[in-house]
């Protein structure tokens, strides 16, 4: 698909089916987080695959964003090898864990997948339920699978602010 095409495709799937997602294609999306540029490519992203019973119960314990989806990827960062900012000390591993999840968004729509990212959900809970080690921080959360016959968009996803509202030339004039 052609990426513009993607990306204007690609909305927050908030109602899945039951259908499973084939291992391929989770083995592709997992591939697009793991080719997505990283700050010095220390690649500090860790992904943990929430597809039982049990771990999509306990997820369940950590936030009501999770739509009843099949699957979903929990995508965290290991500050222990993540990239940090010599002037401030800025760990770039939030980043480099936002452009893995957008990475694999975008490859799941690609492949006929649905998803949605998930912010809102209780870190503590997280580390608590799924046993994170305490070098592991969790970012964001994404329910993944096919979608249900009756899912919409939200009203608001196709409204787009204009361009110069958001692109600045060498200053902010607004």
């Amino acid at each position: 698909m052609e990426f513009i095409k993607l990306a204007e495709e690609r909305y927050s799937l908030r109602k899945f089916s039951d259908k499973p997602i084939e291992k391929e294609k989770l083995d592709l999306v997992l591939k697009a987080g793991r080719l997505a540029p990283t700050a010095c490519n220390y690649q500090p992203q860790r992904i943990l695959v929430i597809e039982n019973e049990d771990a999509l119960a306990k997820l369940k314990q950590c936030t009501q964003y999770h739509f009843s989806a099949p699957m979903a990827l929990l995508i965290c960062y290991d500050k222990l090898v993540s990239w940090k900012r010599s002037f401030d000390g800025k760990d770039s591993g939030d980043i480099d864990a936002s452009i893995v999840t957008t990475q694999m968004m975008l490859q799941a729509t690609d492949l006929g997948l649905g998803t949605t990212w998930v912010g809102h959900f209780d870190p503590n809970q997280i580390i608590k339920e799924f046993l994170l080690p305490e070098n592991i921080v969790p970012v964001a959360l994404l329910p993944l699978g096919y979608s249900a016959k009756d899912a919409t968009q939200n009203p608001l996803h196709s409204k787009r602010k204009s361009i110069e509202e958001t692109v600045f030339y060498n200053e902010f004039s607004k």
